[in-house]
């Protein structure tokens, strides 16, 4: 089963008089939409009891939630100090996530900083390995996804390959793919059909079959420079790509069922009931 819908609330939730995100569901399920995507992009600040409003409410109209730890995670971080601090940024979103109701947490993987790439990117990777060890002991519930996201920065580390690379270390791994982050840092990258299937013709042949038809989707038109990503847009813009058409026309041909959320500015729903009438069998 497909689950599409917005990262946040979109203008014309507040427009039509509502104020909090538990009610979102119902709004959600009235336009045609599924899921939803909760942000702690500046830490994880809820209470107890609006996360059981959010976790009654997404299952009485059947909203799948997943949610985005803050963005200031850093597994490339030479110190260690503050790998403990992005370690529990993790542990604290996934608990959250768990009161609220979903299963799913993305969360950016590092920044190269004054390290040359290679040497980041490895040190990321031993530092997620040290991060599953200590979820593994921390974390009293087992069915859980955790997503590493494809960034959008040239001083980002989250290509392709390397999402692909981290999910590797364990089973509760899954690429996060924001296609427009991926357009982003490849100038330009994905226009035709055949770039999207390279990228998930190449995730079935190193993951296999369960991670693949699985992933997490992050979709929006992305305007980008020389250093890569810039600002989200809309599907109304015509400069930037890329396009979702091509992508469904992917999920459709190989029987995927990923979690879809659109990032779109202002009109992340509107642009996510786009994407769903892209799709054949939704």
């Amino acid at each position: 089963m497909l689950r599409i819908g917005p990262s946040g609330n979109s203008l014309s939730f507040y427009e039509s008089g509502h104020k909090h995100t538990y009610e979102a569901a119902a709004w959600l399920a009235s336009i045609g939409l599924n899921a939803y995507e909760y942000s702690f992009g500046r830490g994880v600040h809820i209470t107890d009891e609006t996360a059981e409003k959010i976790r009654s409410e997404m299952k009485k109209y059947d909203v799948e939630l997943s949610v985005h730890a803050p963005y200031y995670t850093n597994f490339a971080n030479p110190d260690p100090e503050m790998i403990k601090k992005s370690i529990g940024y993790i542990v604290s979103s996934l608990i959250a996530m768990r009161k609220m109701g979903g299963n799913r947490t993305v969360f950016h993987p590092a920044t190269t900083g004054k390290m040359i790439r290679s040497e980041a990117v490895a040190l990321a990777k031993d530092n997620i390995a040290l991060l599953m060890d200590d979820l593994n002991k921390e974390i009293p519930f087992d069915d859980y996804i955790l997503c590493p996201e494809t960034m959008g920065k040239l001083g980002q580390i989250g290509t392709v390959e390397e999402v692909v690379d981290f999910c590797k270390l364990d089973p509760h791994l899954y690429p996060c793919f924001d296609f427009g982050h991926i357009n982003s840092y490849t100038r330009g990258g994905i226009k035709t059909k055949d770039d999207y299937r390279r990228i998930i013709d190449y995730t079935f042949n190193e993951l296999g079959e369960l991670k693949a038809k699985n992933i997490h989707i992050h979709f929006s038109k992305i305007q980008y420079g020389p250093s890569g990503e810039i600002r989200h847009l809309t599907f109304a813009d015509t400069q930037y790509g890329p396009l979702y058409e091509p992508l469904a026309e992917i999920i459709d041909e190989y029987r995927m069922t990923p979690f879809i959320i659109c990032e779109s500015r202002e009109v992340m729903a509107e642009d996510a009931l786009i994407m769903k009438n892209c799709h054949k069998n939704v």
